[in-house]
């Protein structure tokens, strides 16, 4: 992030997100929703290094990053076991060990990104994601590593997609309001459930901050 509304994207999810792969690996393991949560608590009894389980894209270049495989794997697991109840420890080591999973991989890509951008200053974990204990770890380790300061939301606030909406607006307006620009305003923009960056930045961003 360069500014308010100004992205340089580095990489992204070649298929989910990592908050997607909780919640559908959380319906896998019979929990409630939202599943991240529940799959946490779970994995709080569990061994991350008991079951084996693949680190997609993990070592390789670019900061992209793939959660199928691993979600994958983690079926295969279960498929001995059908539809009948799963034995509780081996429920919680395969939540363990997918959440090690997943923070090793994030881990490695945004080490990436890192080395992409030796001017960067701060690491910013967002969405219901961060509320993840392991990965907000683990991510302060990176950051601690590479120098850097680290950022987070409070935990309570990580989950709610309305207060990051209105955090993004609200810091858009102030920025506008600053440099004497008007409020920025287009009531025929359509949603779109995936929307660029990058047009995002083109379409909101005050042109006169962009240098």
């Amino acid at each position: 992030m360069e500014g308010v509304g100004r992205y340089r994207k580095l990489g992204g999810t070649i298929d989910d997100a990592a908050g997607e792969a909780f919640d559908k690996v959380a319906k896998m393991l019979g929990l409630g929703w939202p599943g991240g949560p529940e799959l946490e608590k779970l994995a709080q009894s569990g061994n991350p290094n008991a079951i084996p389980l693949p680190r997609p894209l993990m070592g390789r270049a670019g900061c992209d990053f793939s959660f199928s495989g691993l979600k994958t794997a983690l079926s295969q697991k279960l498929a001995p076991y059908g539809l009948a109840p799963l034995p509780h420890q081996f429920a919680a080591n395969l939540a363990a060990s997918f959440q090690q999973a997943v923070a090793d991989v994030v881990a490695d890509r945004v080490s990436n990104a890192l080395k992409m951008m030796p001017e960067a200053g701060l690491l910013v974990a967002a969405g219901g994601v961060a509320a993840n204990s392991v990965l907000r770890a683990r991510l302060e380790e990176v950051a601690a590593d590479a120098g850097l300061r680290f950022a987070a939301p409070p935990l309570r606030l990580c989950t709610d997609n309305a207060v990051m909406v209105g955090w993004a607006a609200l810091e858009t307006c102030q920025e506008a309001a600053d440099l004497g620009l008007p409020r920025p305003d287009d009531s025929t923009v359509r949603p779109r459930p995936r929307w660029p960056l990058e047009e995002m930045a083109a379409r909101f961003a005050p042109q006169e901050s962009i240098a």
